[in-house]
């Protein structure tokens, strides 16, 4: 056992964060209660090329906005992987549609295009394509599956901040895109979210619906509609535009991250990191490991011995289908039974310490103390 703790995430704070937050808490009333969500709702329209950007309290309700703005309700079907955190697919229980789980991809991890054509029913109504890990799906030919059936794609970016494929930065690809600012992100606002939209009449339906169901800047408290409540608060939109103003310098950081691990593990046969296929810039939010079926030393025992020399890891998502929240959903029995890479992937990927604090020294000791936990398994053992 050591004193010494290595995190799995963490963010980047500097004193641009703390003065654009310390300004907020001191102007941010009154008249000037939108100054700072203005000019981070810009920013970020502006590095992610996008016509609107709407802040709100977590890429979940940007991902329910999305699904309520198209109309997405009692009787219809969303496609969503299998493996990717519950929060890309609880919007679809809330707005009363059903969840369909697709396999993913086994390079990539996100979606495969062949899983959502073949998932496809007359009741497909929209289709929420995750951007795991920081990695991308093969977006264009999911777009193209998705307008061949008259399906709307929504590109949940939650984990892809500053991730690229074929030029055009993640969360521009389908109707809507979502992204998280949760503490562990590579930018954070410590909770919070972010919707970007090209398409106007979406813009000002979830403008409208972020907001109980009033016109944006209606001050007589006159609702048309039973809404949500989802607007990001001003503290929060202060330390997000520090952060995206910020962008390229910490998705540079997580890319060194991941080059330092590359330098050490890239080569050991025993396990393979996230991909980044051609036209693919990863923004590696969490590096993460993978280890080959036939490896002697399983995921878990890795994980419980990183964590007794101080190294703190998680395992990868479970898929949807295979967690009490969705036992009784009609697809998840269909789904475990065909969506074998999710099920392969999920019992044998691990992330490793991915904060922004991370030192080369840091990565440099984790990746020793893995190659030395796996050396004294079993198998290698009697190899040597």
């Amino acid at each position: 056992m050591t004193d010494r703790r290595i995190p799995v995430a963490g963010p980047s704070i500097t004193e641009k964060e703390i003065g654009y937050v310390t300004d907020a808490a001191r102007r941010c009333w009154g008249s000037e209660a939108n100054y700072f969500h203005e000019r981070f709702e810009s920013a970020f329209a502006e590095y992610t090329d996008a016509r609107h950007a709407i802040a709100v309290t977590h890429c979940t309700s940007a991902i329910h906005l999305s699904l309520a703005a198209l109309e997405v309700g009692d009787g219809d079907e969303v496609i969503v992987p299998d493996c990717t955190w519950i929060a890309s697919a609880a919007p679809i229980s809330y707005v009363g549609a059903t969840p369909v789980f697709a396999d993913v991809d086994p390079q990539t991890w996100c979606l495969s295009a062949d899983a959502f054509e073949r998932a496809i029913t007359p009741r497909t109504k929209a289709v929420i394509a995750v951007d795991l890990y920081g990695g991308m799906p093969d977006l264009a030919r999911i777009c193209e599956i998705a307008e061949t059936h008259g399906i709307a794609v929504i590109e949940d970016a939650a984990e892809a901040f500053g991730s690229m494929r074929d030029g055009k930065m993640a969360g521009t690809f389908g109707r809507t895109g979502v992204f998280s600012f949760h503490g562990s992100k590579t930018m954070t606002t410590g909770e919070g979210g972010m919707l970007i939209t090209d398409d106007s009449t979406i813009r000002d339906r979830v403008l409208f619906l972020r907001d109980h169901g009033r016109v944006p800047g209606d001050v007589s408290f006159f609702n048309h509609e039973v809404a949500f409540k989802y607007r990001m608060s001003s503290m929060q939109a202060a330390l997000g535009l520090a952060q995206v103003e910020r962008a390229e310098e910490l998705v540079g950081g997580k890319r060194q991250i991941f080059q330092w691990y590359a330098e050490h593990l890239a080569n050991d046969p025993r396990l393979t990191l996230n991909a980044e296929p051609p036209g693919v810039r990863n923004s590696y939010w969490m590096i993460t490991a993978v280890l080959r079926d036939d490896c002697d030393c399983d995921r878990d025992t890795l994980m419980a011995s990183l964590k007794t020399r101080g190294i703190d890891t998680r395992p990868f998502f479970h898929p949807l289908s295979a967690i009490p929240a969705y036992a009784d959903s009609p697809y998840s029995k269909p789904a475990r039974e065909q969506n074998s890479v999710s099920y392969s992937i999920s019992q044998r990927g691990l992330n490793l310490p991915s904060g922004l604090s991370l030192t080369q020294d840091d990565v440099a000791f984790v990746c020793e103390q893995i190659g030395e936990i796996l050396d004294e398994s079993p198998a290698a053992r009697s190899a040597a």
